[in-house]
């Protein structure tokens, strides 16, 4: 291996060196430079002619927003045709998602009017069902998230003093990340643990939030989170969509940061007519309804795969090979 200092001269020897008789100075040649290929910091490279395309790669980088480069109609082709996908999504689902919904009503939270079989007749159900959820809840709360932390660490393989010490820290960090930072953490932790026994599947997402610049572990309601029919598992879907609802004004502190595009935002506020069957349910259990100033906005947030021109997988001829990569795509329903 040789080290060549920045300064040296000709060669990659110093200048006027004082070297031993037997020594003799090899010139080393200049390897050639290919001009049709573009280097990237990660160590990828595109390879062919420049396009304007190459040079809006070049300008965004990996974690960058490609919606600020793409243009406006094959993002509107992009956003119809998830929207369209996502839409078979919820349609292969009705039947669960009343099923959940009965679900949700046998809980006994609630009481109602009714006329049948007689006016006036008991709207009452027994608590029976609410009484098991609650009972699992407690127990796994405290077993998931005891007082001293729900972190632990374990070395694989061979252990040494430096490696132990080193687990610990990290214990320690993490334990204090989720018990002192990530305020949202134990609360939503506490809520999805009662959803779990109801629904049979419930969801953590956890993420760094660029507005407070930390990680962030959100429940996320099953009925939010939408996969294409018979999918498996997650790890092997071929698109994931989580739904999300947020104020218009957090939207606008992303679009202000850069993450999502600065476009107009509708005004339009959400009613008890825009929501799924399922929401209302858990708004009357909640004893909670929109207003009629919510500023509340739906995103749906696609994880997919994508061919997108100017940003395609390109194979060892230089060629495009037509392999979809993965992207994260967030759609704002009702937008253009």
């Amino acid at each position: 291996m040789a080290f060549i200092d920045r300064d040296s001269g000709p060669g990659g020897l110093p200048q006027d060196p004082i070297l031993p008789e037997e020594v003799i100075p090899v010139g080393l040649p200049e390897l050639p430079i290919e001009p049709n290929v573009f280097e990237f910091d990660d160590g990828s490279a595109i390879v062919g002619e420049y396009t304007e395309e190459i040079e809006a790669t070049i300008q965004v980088p990996f974690d960058g927003n490609l919606a600020e480069v793409i243009d406006d109609n094959e993002l509107g082709r992009i956003s119809s045709d998830l929207v369209g996908e996502i839409q078979d999504d919820l349609s292969s689902r009705e039947d669960w998602e009343d099923t959940y919904k009965q679900g949700l009503e046998f809980l006994g939270m609630k009481t109602e009017e009714r006329s049948e079989p007689f006016e006036g007749s008991s709207g009452v159900i027994h608590p029976l069902l609410a009484e098991s959820v609650t009972q699992f809840q407690a127990q796994a709360y405290r077993e998931l998230l005891p007082a001293n932390g729900p972190v632990r660490t374990q070395v694989i393989g061979g252990q040494t003093a430096q490696l132990v010490k080193q687990a610990e820290r990290v214990k320690d960090y993490m334990n204090y990340m989720i018990t002192y930072e990530m305020e949202e953490y134990d609360p939503e932790l506490d809520q999805m643990l009662f959803y779990l026994p109801v629904v049979g599947s419930t969801f953590k997402k956890v993420y760094r939030d660029p507005l407070k610049q930390r990680a962030v572990s959100s429940f996320i309601h099953a009925e939010d989170l939408i996969v294409p029919y018979g999918t498996p598992d997650l790890a092997s879907s071929p698109r994931i969509t989580h739904r999300i609802t947020m104020d218009s004004n957090e939207v606008r502190k992303l679009q202000l940061t850069g993450f999502y595009k600065d476009i107009d935002l509708p005004s339009d506020t959400v009613s008890d007519s825009d929501l799924s069957e399922v929401k209302e349910s858990i708004n009357d259990i909640q004893g909670v309804h929109p207003s009629g100033t919510s500023t509340e906005l739906t995103l749906y947030e696609i994880h997919t795969s994508l061919d997108l021109e100017g940003f395609e997988d390109i194979g060892v001829d230089g060629e495009p090979t037509g392999l979809k990569l993965p992207y994260i795509v967030t759609i704002l329903e009702d937008s253009d």
